[in-house]
C-alpha cells in the first residue's frame, strides 16, 4: 500500500517573531523543514512527500528540495487559510488508496520509529494519533468557577496524525468548522472512532524561541547519521 507524508508547514511564525516562518529558520545550518522531510524518507524508502507551504514561501520550500532532496519524491503546494485547508489542499494531489501521515512541518525531531508505528497502527485499524502523558497539573474553567482535571486521564496529542486515505479524504469533504483543531477532530466529526499510539516526548512543535534552542541542544546530543548529517 502506498505511503504519503502530508508536511504541512503553512505558519508564518508569528509567536517566533521573526520576518522568516520557523519552517525555514536554521537548525545546525539547515532549515527545519530539512529535518522532518528527511525523517520521513528514512522511515520508508517508498513514501511520497506532500509539502504544503505559505503561498508567498513555496519557492523557498523548492530550494530546500533542490539542496537536498529527489523531486521525484516530493511535490509542493500552497496551503489555505486554516490548517483544515491546507490539509484539504494537500489531499487533492493523493490520487491512490494508502496510508497518509498528516505531520506538522516544525516538529522535526520525530524519530522513523515514531513513523512506522503509527504507520502499523493505521495499517491495522484505520487512524493512529501519537500521543504522549500530560505531567502537568491541570485545571478545567467553567462559566462561573474552575476546577482540578485528573491528569492520568489527559493526554498530549502530537503528529504525524496516521490514516487509510480513503478515511482522511472522505472526512476532509465535509464543511469546515472552528471546532477542528486537528485531523483527529475532522475524523471524529466525520463519525469515526480514533484509534491512539505512544508518541515520543522529544516530538516538540517549534514555536517560539526558546524551543528553537531545545531542538538544537537535542539534535546535537543525536547520532551524526541521524541528524545532522
Amino acid at each position: 500500500m502506498k505511503k504519503y507524508a502530508l508536511i504541512v508547514a503553512g505558519g508564518t511564525g508569528t509567536r517566533m517573531g521573526s520576518p522568516t516562518p520557523k519552517q525555514f529558520l536554521l537548525l545546525h545550518d539547515k532549515p527545519v523543514l530539512y529535518y522532518t522531510i528527511r525523517t520521513f524518507l528514512e522511515a520508508y524508502p517508498d513514501i511520497q512527500i506532500i509539502l504544503v507551504l505559505p503561498e508567498d514561501f513555496t519557492d523557498m520550500g523548492r530550494e530546500i528540495i533542490d539542496a537536498w532532496f529527489d523531486y521525484s519524491r516530493i511535490r509542493v503546494t500552497a496551503g489555505g487559510e486554516t490548517r483544515f485547508h491546507s490539509v484539504q489542499n494537500g489531499l487533492q494531489l493523493i490520487d491512490e488508496d494508502g496510508i497518509v501521515f498528516v505531520h506538522d512541518g516544525v516538529r522535526c525531531l520525530l524519530t522513523p520509529d515514531l513513523i512506522r508505528r503509527c504507520h502499523d497502527k493505521a495499517l491495522e485499524n484505520g487512524s493512529a494519533i501519537p500521543v504522549v502523558p500530560c505531567r502537568d497539573s491541570v485545571r478545567l474553567l467553567t462559566a462561573a468557577d474552575n476546577e482540578a482535571i485528573e491528569r492520568t486521564r489527559l493526554v498530549l496529542v502530537q503528529t504525524p496524525q496516521t490514516f487509510h486515505s480513503r478515511i482522511l479524504q472522505s472526512a476532509f469533504a465535509i464543511d469546515y468548522k472552528e471546532r477542528f483543531t486537528d485531523e483527529a477532530t475532522v475524523v471524529e466529526a466525520y463519525g469515526l472512532k480514533i484509534e491512539l499510539v505512544e508518541g515520543e516526548e522529544d516530538n516538540i512543535k517549534i514555536t517560539r524561541p526558546v524551543d528553537l534552542q531545545v531542538a538544537e541542544a537535542i539534535l546535537g546530543q543525536r547520532r551524526p547519521g541521524h541528524a545532522l548529517a
